[in-house]
């Protein structure tokens, strides 16, 4: 697989569902998430109408050092190469999409760039960040972390 340049905005608690929503609707693949717990994660967090076995599931998208409810589920974009949600331990939304990158290209840099900027408008994020093969940060000390950040974006940059 090539690498991909992954954008990330963090999304704060306010209209959570409705970003959320909006953001599935947008930018997931929705006839192949690439993930079946979509639907878990929607009824959870959208709907809160999800099932034990619903929150069970998504249980399982939790990394093995998580202290809390924070998770990250990747999927198929619609039009990027991937779409990520992750919730944080602080109860905000790290929304995330990959750009194919096999070059290391200057131009896929400036469209992420770009797109970070779109992303934060769209969705009222506070703050966007970008790096290859970026995982998504699940709190806010590993968005903090600069080791493999290429661009961020703070508020006085939006």
């Amino acid at each position: 697989m090539p690498p991909c340049l992954d954008v990330y905005v963090w999304v704060n608690h306010a209209g959570r569902p409705v970003g959320l929503k909006r953001f599935i609707e947008r930018y997931v693949d929705r006839d192949d998430p690439g993930d079946a717990r979509l639907a878990a994660f929607e009824r959870v967090h959208l709907l809160e109408a999800g099932t034990g076995d619903d929150r069970e599931s998504l249980a399982e998208l939790r990394r093995d050092d998580a202290s809390g409810e924070e998770s990250s589920l990747y999927l198929h974009g619609r039009h990027h190469h991937s779409a990520t949600i992750t919730l944080t331990r602080e109860g905000a939304v790290v929304l995330g999409l990959s750009l194919d990158d096999p070059f290391n290209s200057p131009d896929v840099l400036a469209e992420g760039t770009l797109l970070l900027r779109r992303l934060c408008q769209e969705f009222s994020a506070t703050e966007g960040l970008a790096g290859v093969e970026l995982p998504p940060p699940q709190s806010s000390s590993e968005w903090t972390q600069d080791a493999e950040v290429l661009v961020r974006l703070g508020p006085t940059d939006l």
